[in-house]
């Protein structure tokens, strides 16, 4: 699995509050959030297939969220 950029997940912490993000962090915040992201789609995934699709929408997401 690709991992996503390091300097875009100390982005997105900084803009939620975080003044400074140290490097072992950084590191565990992109873990944390490719496992989340993983799980998100795993289970948007069942609910696209079990409503027919192939496709992943919006709406699957919303939906996986709920129960992530």
């Amino acid at each position: 699995m690709a991992d996503l950029p390091v300097a875009a997940v100390v982005r997105i912490a900084k803009n939620s509050g975080a003044e400074r993000v140290g490097s072992d962090a950084a590191a565990a915040l992109v873990a944390k959030a490719e496992d989340y992201i993983g799980n998100l789609t795993r289970e948007a995934n069942k609910l696209a297939l079990h409503a027919g699709r192939k496709t992943i929408k919006e709406e699957d997401i919303d939906l996986a969220a709920k129960s992530v």
